[in-house]
């Protein structure tokens, strides 16, 4: 597999002065920030399509199902990618996969279709897969492999500052200022309700339009670009090693945090403007209600920033842990609690999300010597709980309400505590107790 991460067993990174990297490490920020954008505007999806086919919070999530379902379909297959092309052409693939899938939305508006909606996201989501296989961690070895994790989080703070003007720009042009009840909705004709859907769903062809624009351009500055080569983090035709990932427990366990957390995210934020619109939080509008989707996103690029300059101080396991028991607590107080402060609080998780994914991931890979391109693989892989958690979540919404199903992020959160105590332990660490 083609993907690698810092080898803690020796120096990974490459041989040139590490200020050097400055202007590569900034054209491929520019990727996080791009897929952190697409990312975020499934948050405005979700509430802009659910009334236009009338479904209910389970088959809704289908849209986060079909998104985060990719990363598990395409994970290898982008490795591969990489192995045959390298890491710069497959960002370039990822981009112009990406560009389609945002195109596609066109056809799917036009029917209108939700079958289709969901085709193009995974088309979509296909691309991004390319682009995180390839860029998470070509920025890890980009540098000293001793400030991995506080690179990794400086980039993802970009990858945050995405997800934070997305629901801007998705309330803006796609969500409607005075949109109809599910009663009004459903005691139109037949005619009139196709014109409807026809109109609400017409939103969305000139934002992705664009994004598809902006992605075919982006590509072709990559492709022009000379980037950096870091054979040593590819994989090598016929090297033999004598060791495998299942004797490394926290590339397992750390797999099982990546799958938590990013189901724990997104679900977060994918019920945020229905959570926002119930009366007994905030009674907003759907599309009030985005503009506080934002403060979450938000948090976790500020919180990005924060933790890039903490983590030179600071073990990542021990801020690991400090976040996880504070987004638990956060998510508790929200299901505990009503109105405005019920709200601020679970905005707040996106600050104590903010660190996570990255040193999750830094953690998870480490001392895998040779073995690292394969354990970042499965790492990318466990990205698929942004699929099932959220479905899962839905399921639960639509039997208890969507105010008490937010108990999954918590267990979700508890178990990256665990992650960061004893889970996350490297061999050498274990040895000793």
């Amino acid at each position: 597999m083609a993907i690698a991460a810092p080898n803690t067993s020796r120096t990974t990174s490459v041989s040139e002065p590490s200020a050097s990297y400055a202007a590569p490490l900034a054209i491929v920020t520019t990727l996080f920030f791009m897929w952190g954008f697409l990312t975020c505007l499934n948050d405005i999806l979700v509430p802009h399509l659910k009334p236009i086919f009338d479904l209910n919070y389970t088959q809704i999530m289908l849209i986060q199902f079909a998104f985060f379902g990719a990363y598990f379909l395409f994970s290898i297959p982008s490795a591969k990618i990489i192995d045959w092309i390298g890491y710069q052409r497959s960002m370039v693939v990822g981009l112009l996969t990406m560009g389609l899938g945002a195109f596609l939305f066109v056809p799917a508006a036009s029917v209108p279709s939700y079958p289709l909606f969901l085709m193009a996201l995974i088309v979509l989501a296909a691309g991004i897969t390319c682009l995180q296989v390839a860029a998470n961690p070509y920025v890890t070895v980009l540098g000293k492999s001793e400030t991995a994790s506080s690179r990794l989080n400086l980039t993802q703070a970009f990858n945050s500052l995405g997800t934070f003007l997305a629901p801007f720009f998705g309330g803006l042009l796609i969500l409607s200022a005075a949109p109809k009840t599910m009663e009004e909705i459903r005691a139109l004709a037949p005619d009139a309700l196709q014109a409807y859907r026809l109109h609400e769903a017409a939103t969305v062809k000139l934002p992705y339009i664009g994004l598809g624009i902006a992605l075919v351009l982006l590509a072709i500055a990559i492709g022009s670009f000379k980037l950096p080569k870091i054979p040593h983090a590819q994989h090598q035709a016929g090297e033999k090693v004598n060791d495998s990932i299942w004797n490394h427990p926290n590339l397992i366990f750390g797999a099982i945090a990546i799958f938590v957390y990013v189901g724990a995210e997104v679900s977060i934020g994918s019920f945020l403007v229905n959570y926002f619109s119930q009366p007994e939080i905030g009674g907003f509008t759907e599309k009030v209600a985005a503009s506080f989707v934002a403060f979450y996103w938000g948090g976790a690029m500020v919180g990005r920033f924060i933790g890039s300059a903490l983590l030179q101080k600071m073990t990542t396991g021990r801020l690991l842990g400090i976040c996880a028991v504070c987004a638990a607590a956060l998510v508790t107080i929200s299901m505990l609690s009503t109105g405005h402060f019920a709200m601020w609080s679970i905005i707040l998780v996106g600050l104590f999300n903010s660190i996570m994914f990255p040193s999750i991931f830094t953690l998870g890979v480490a001392e895998l010597g040779p073995l690292t391109g394969d354990g970042s693989g499965i790492m990318i892989m466990a990205i698929v709980g942004g699929a099932l958690i959220p479905l899962a979540q839905g399921a639960v919404a639509d039997r208890i309400g969507i105010h008490h199903a937010f108990f999954l992020p918590v267990i979700c959160y508890l178990y990256i505590l665990f992650f960061a105590l004893s889970g996350s332990k490297p061999n050498s660490k274990r040895a000793l107790t």
